[in-house]
């Protein structure tokens, strides 16, 4: 690690930026944390684990495509500073929900519906006006890092206090926490100093705006195939974190301090590999990184899987975490440095389906298998569907250089004869 590690920070609205999501995010885990533990205790249930990641994600996948479009035709700071208010009020919501201490699953279930659909508007929004936040454009990518980096950062040490919490102060103690985290990202995007807002005409339609980033990704290969890829791994890889609930509690025999720790080290090998992503030199061959570590997630699911030491676990599900660092951030940055400025929006909005549609359906598919053949051989599964899914990016990536081999030769310049 070095200073260009942390280049973007040069940006003050970028820091501030930070600083405010940061402590944001760390409520976020503390809350899902919660969640899982309260709904796993209440029902014993993996399948409904899988569940609670469908109510908060899918609506995300329904509605991110207007989201997309919202971002791109009004203000995103406006849209953003929006969001993050009504996700305040849902925590409050929830917060105050349990602090009762007379709820059913089923409401816990519905203001995760409503948290997805206000994430489907703040995705796009949120992700698109980075861009805007960073002076130096050559820094995006680094910015885009430094941004997995909080994340992991914050999975790290969420879910470790929530943990602790669960354990000495109840359940209730973590959803406020999290309500309480908004003020912080509120207060940083009311500092912010960005450029004027300049309204642009829009003579297509919302539905036609869509057509046009639809076909826009059409027309870019080399996004469509980050989108396939993520959607993928989405399905059939992301939703293994249903399942650590019961590998606290069952394979373990732990308490909500053992969930939180095996959560906590995901992050910690999710948090490695952004810091590595970030320290990457300008030019680097993200592809080639993003195909290596498809490799390094499914191998280190597959050494988790079956794995009853507690500690070579821990270890396992770090690998597993480094890898899976790389399918959100490597993948957002490629298309962030790619993608038309006038298109950011909507074409993020894609790579939020992707993440989140994909995630709540494999959540489910994942919740079903395990009861017919167990959670232990359905990671092992979720571990080789990742290799396969690197495999498929290996020869995609072969592919891409046999073409520009053939482009080389058919452009290299005759040599008259002497």
């Amino acid at each position: 690690m070095n200073i260009t590690t942390f280049r973007a920070f040069s940006s003050r609205n970028y820091r501030l930026y930070f600083t405010g999501q940061s402590i944001s995010l760390i409520g976020t885990w503390m809350q899902k944390t919660a969640v899982s533990w309260v709904i796993y205790t209440l029902t014993h249930s993996t399948f409904m684990l899988g569940l609670t990641l469908f109510c908060s994600q899918f609506p995300s996948f329904l509605f991110s495509l207007i989201g997309g479009v919202v971002s791109d035709r009004y203000d995103r700071y406006k849209v953003l500073l929006a969001t993050q208010i009504a996700s305040m009020v849902q925590a409050i919501l929830l917060a105050a929900l349990i602090l009762l201490n007379h709820y059913e699953v089923w409401e816990i279930l519905a203001l995760s519906v409503v948290l997805g659909i206000i994430n489907a508007f703040d995705v796009p929004a949120r992700q698109s006006l980075v861009y805007d936040m960073v002076d130096d454009k050559n820094n995006l990518p680094n910015a885009l890092a430094l941004n997995s980096s909080m994340v992991n950062l914050s999975r790290l040490i969420g879910p470790a206090i929530a943990g602790l919490i669960l354990e000495k102060f109840g359940d209730g103690a973590c959803f406020v926490g999290n309500a309480a985290s908004f003020i912080a990202v509120i207060g940083s995007l009311l500092m912010m100093r960005l450029p004027k807002y300049i309204k642009k005409p829009h003579p297509k339609s919302g539905f036609g705006e869509l057509r046009e980033g639809l076909s826009y990704i059409k027309r870019t290969p080399s996004i469509m195939f980050v989108l396939i890829m993520l959607a993928l791994i989405s399905l059939m890889v992301l939703p293994f974190s249903t399942l650590i609930p019961y590998y606290a509690r069952d394979v373990f025999k732990g308490t909500a301090t053992t969930f939180g720790v095996i959560d906590s080290f995901i992050g910690l090998g999710a948090f490695s590999g952004a810091i590595f992503l970030a320290s990457q030199k300008t030019g680097a061959n993200l592809k080639k990184i993003l195909f290596i570590n498809t490799l390094v997630f499914g191998a280190g699911l597959v050494l988790f899987s079956h794995e009853h030491n507690y500690w070579l676990a821990l270890l396992f599900v770090t690998i597993a975490g480094f890898g899976m660092m790389s399918q959100i951030t490597v993948s957002n940055t490629l298309i962030q440095t790619t993608v038309d400025q006038n298109m950011r929006g909507r074409v993020i909005s894609f790579y939020a389906m992707a993440f989140f549609g994909m995630q709540p359906i494999g959540g489910l598919l994942v919740g079903s298998i395990s009861k017919w053949v167990g959670s232990t051989n359905t990671m092992l599964g979720e571990g080789v569907a990742a290799l396969l899914i690197g495999l498929l990016h290996w020869r995609y990536l072969h592919n891409e250089k046999l073409k520009l081999k053939k482009k080389q030769v058919l452009v290299q310049p005759v040599v008259p004869a002497a």
